[in-house]
């Protein structure tokens, strides 16, 4: 592998500051150097043809954004959600993930994986779905990094093309990780894709599949009152507590959403070290997380978007909503109007989401994985600023982001994607689309 070498550039550092006039080189996929860049230098390295080189000049270096859960299965239900009657879960999205096909799939991962690299996601926790190995070989190919898993429920009540048992549910995600984890940038985790629709014995199985091969269980986690009320009524405890004991929580366990948390749970979380994630868009028509109170615990705290049918797979976006919830929510009744810095979020959407991913990323310093995205600065709405931390959660949109490298490999350069082919892609969705009954 090439180093790259990023020259002219300035650098968002681990402790939310900007350095300016750097060049930044990598090597094996890892960052191997920042040091201040001198004029004329990358001239030696085009005559040595011993790196690729991006001129960084008008642009910042920032840590790639980590989507720490989305929904590749639903890519292609944009639209169909929103201001539509609860529950949308049994009502429209899991019927249209009933229909999914290897080309449906196929399809909704090349959109996804496009959407991503052009919005400056550079890693993504997809929760599971049908076909996932469709979904796999498009997101080998585009060079992201990933953490994967199959769709994992065994309520009998579910549609016939989706019914497993609790072995059929978990023999899923063995096929999955046998095939997939540690192939290129992917790894696979185990799921319970939806705890009431899991029963005890699948639960235990996929935990004790996942803690034998050393993989991530990931769950989705008090997201509505119905899940709550559902274990308080069968269980006399809520989801954490259920989850805690049947000895499924450990520092390995991924807790998507996490809007509606006791006290105790919000302390067994912090016990075993579980990782969180919220998705703001999506949660905010469900309730207000206390983000403040997990933070003080030091509990990892990450962000999601929840899938493209909740308003898309921009983190930018994410961000700004974000912020207003956490005021609104928690903000004006203290009168507290930074009860969620700027700079915090940020962490929370890069260093955050890899800490959730459990990759050694999300910052740039020497030794880290070399996953940054660079944003062009030299723009109306971004230039200049008196504080450019806070100018990119308020301003930056995803159109902002010039190129995205994963692993030291340069996925996009100069808005162009160099993975995958966007126009063909395009093509493809336009055909489908233009099929009101099937996949053409």
């Amino acid at each position: 592998m090439k180093k790259l070498i990023v020259t002219n550039t300035a650098v968002f550092l681990p402790d939310m500051t900007i350095a300016k006039g750097q060049t930044l080189e990598t090597e094996n996929g890892i960052i191997s150097a920042i040091r201040p860049y001198q004029a004329g230098e990358e001239n030696t390295f085009f005559q040595d043809g011993e790196a690729e080189l991006i001129d960084g000049t008008g642009k910042l270096l920032m840590p790639g954004l980590c989507d720490s859960h989305m929904h590749t299965g639903q890519q292609l239900l944009k639209g169909q959600i929103l201001d539509a009657l609860p529950m949308i879960w049994t009502r429209i999205m899991l019927p249209f993930e009933s229909t999914l096909t290897p080309e449906k799939m196929e399809l909704s991962a090349e959109l996804a994986a496009l959407e991503m690299i052009k919005s400056g996601t550079t890693a993504f926790v997809d929760a599971g779905s049908y076909f996932m190995e469709s979904a796999a070989d498009v997101y080998l190919q585009s060079g992201l990094r990933g953490l994967l898993s199959a769709s994992t429920m065994d309520d009998a009540s579910l549609p016939d093309s989706i019914r497993h048992t609790a072995d059929q549910a978990v023999a899923q995600t063995d096929a999955l990780y046998d095939a997939y984890n540690g192939k290129g940038n992917l790894k696979v985790a185990y799921s319970l894709r939806s705890l009431i629709s899991c029963t005890e014995e699948l639960i235990l199985k996929a935990a004790d599949h996942a803690k034998e091969r050393g993989a991530l269980l990931q769950a989705h986690m008090n997201e509505y009152p119905n899940e709550i009320n559902f274990f308080l009524q069968r269980q006399q405890m809520r989801p954490i507590e259920y989850l805690a004991k049947l000895g499924v929580l450990d520092e390995h366990f991924l807790a998507a959403h996490c809007i509606l948390l006791s006290e105790n749970e919000k302390d067994l979380l912090k016990e075993y070290d579980v990782k969180t994630c919220h998705c703001p868009f999506s949660n905010c028509g469900k309730g207000v997380p206390d983000t403040p109170a997990l933070l003080q615990r030091g509990i990892t705290v990450s962000l999601g978007t929840d899938g493209a049918a909740h308003g898309g797979l921009s983190l930018w976006n994410e961000m700004k909503i974000f912020r207003s919830v956490m005021n609104v929510g928690r903000g004006v009744g203290i009168s507290e109007a930074a009860v969620m810095p700027a700079a915090k979020i940020i962490r929370m959407a890069t260093q955050g989401g890899y800490d959730y991913l459990q990759e050694n990323g999300g910052s740039i310093a020497v030794g880290k994985e070399a996953d940054f995205i660079t944003i062009s600065l030299r723009q109306p709405h971004l230039y200049p600023t008196g504080n450019l931390v806070n100018t990119l959660l308020e301003c930056v949109t995803a159109s902002d982001v010039c190129d995205s490298i994963v692993n030291g490999k340069i996925l996009m350069k100069d808005r162009v994607v160099q993975t995958l082919d966007e126009a063909q892609i395009m093509e493809k969705a336009e055909r489908y689309f233009a099929s009101e009954t099937a996949f053409v």
